[in-house]
C-alpha cells in the first residue's frame, strides 16, 4: 500500500489554510450533529470545576480537531479549552489554539451563534485562522499577509474615522458603562461567541467590540489574525498586539476596532477600567 501520509502537507500559509478550513468545516459536522436549532441540544452535558457546561459534542469536537489538525501541523503544540494544558507546548515555535465550541452556552439552547474556533500560532503570532459557524454557515478563514475572508469573500472592517456613534458590543457589565459615555453610542445585542464578536468587527457588521477580562486564548486567537487581516486591531489596555503561547492564559479587558478609531476607543477603554466613566 502506498504511503499517502505526505498528500496533503502543507508547504506554506496560502496552502495550509484551505486544509485547516475543511478540518473546521468537518468539525462543525461532527457539533451539528448534537444541536438541535431552537431547542436544548441532544448532547450530555457536565460541568467543570467552577459551574461552566461542557458538552458531549465539544469534546467529540476537541478529540477530532487533536488529530486532525495535528495531523496538518505535526510539529505543532497544542492548546485547547476541552485538553488539559501541558507546558510542553511552551517549547514549540508553532502552537494550534483551539476552542472546539465557542459559546458552547448558545449551542446548549438552540442558538444558532457558535462557532468552531482554530489558529495556528507561529513564533507568538496567529499566522492562521478559522472560525466556522456551521449553524449560521459562516466560515471566516484568514492567514498573514494575505487578507481576510468570510465564505470565501473578502472583508474588511468599516471606514469609521471617528468613534462617536459607532455599533458597540459589550458585556452586560460593561456596557451601561460605555452607553454613559458622550459617544452616543449604538448598542448591539451581545453575541455569545467571543470569537464571532470580533468576527462581526472584521467583517463591518460592527465598529467596536468590548471583552471583559478573563478570556482565554482559545476565544481570541483565530480572531485576531482575521481582524488584523481585515484592517482592525485586537489588543488588551496596553494598545499593544497581542502574544500566544504564554504560561498565562488569561486576558485583561480586550478592544477589538478598526485601526482608524482603535487609539480613541483604547483610550475610552482605559477611562472605563479606571472607573473614570
Amino acid at each position: 500500500m502506498a504511503d499517502n501520509s505526505n498528500d496533503f502537507a502543507p508547504t506554506d500559509l496560502a496552502a495550509e489554510l484551505p486544509l485547516l478550513e475543511a478540518v473546521a468545516r468537518r468539525a462543525g459536522e461532527i457539533a451539528m450533529a448534537f444541536f438541535r436549532p431552537g431547542e436544548k441540544t441532544s448532547a450530555a452535558v457536565f460541568y467543570k470545576e467552577g459551574g461552566s457546561p461542557v458538552t458531549e459534542a465539544d469534546m467529540a469536537v476537541d478529540r477530532f480537531l487533536q488529530e486532525a489538525a495535528l495531523a496538518l501541523f505535526p510539529d505543532a503544540g497544542w492548546l485547547s479549552e476541552e485538553t488539559a494544558d501541558n507546558e510542553k507546548r511552551l517549547s514549540r515555535a508553532r502552537l494550534l489554539v483551539v476552542d472546539p465550541i465557542d459559546g458552547t452556552q448558545a449551542f446548549l439552547r438552540g442558538d444558532a451563534r457558535w462557532a468552531v474556533s482554530i489558529a495556528l500560532i507561529d513564533a507568538g503570532r496567529p499566522t492562521l485562522g478559522v472560525i466556522h459557524a456551521p449553524a449560521l454557515e459562516w466560515t471566516f478563514a484568514a492567514a498573514a499577509g494575505r487578507g481576510a475572508a468570510l465564505n470565501g469573500a473578502p472583508i474588511r472592517v468599516t471606514e469609521r474615522s471617528v468613534l462617536t456613534g459607532a455599533r458597540l458590543e459589550a458585556p452586560r457589565g460593561l456596557a451601561a458603562r460605555f452607553a454613559g459615555s458622550d459617544y452616543k453610542f449604538e448598542m448591539q445585542n451581545r453575541t455569545p461567541s467571543l470569537a464571532l464578536r470580533v468576527a462581526d468587527v472584521a467583517s463591518g457588521r460592527n465598529d467596536l467590540t468590548i471583552a471583559s477580562a478573563d478570556s482565554k486564548d482559545w476565544d481570541i486567537a483565530a480572531a485576531d489574525v482575521i481582524l488584523t487581516e481585515a484592517g482592525g486591531v485586537l489588543s488588551e489596555l496596553e494598545g499593544v498586539p497581542l502574544r500566544y503561547n504564554r504560561p498565562q492564559l488569561r486576558r485583561d479587558m480586550l478592544i477589538a476596532a478598526p485601526r482608524a478609531i482603535f487609539p480613541e476607543s483604547l483610550a475610552l477603554a482605559r477611562a472605563v477600567s479606571k472607573g473614570v466613566i
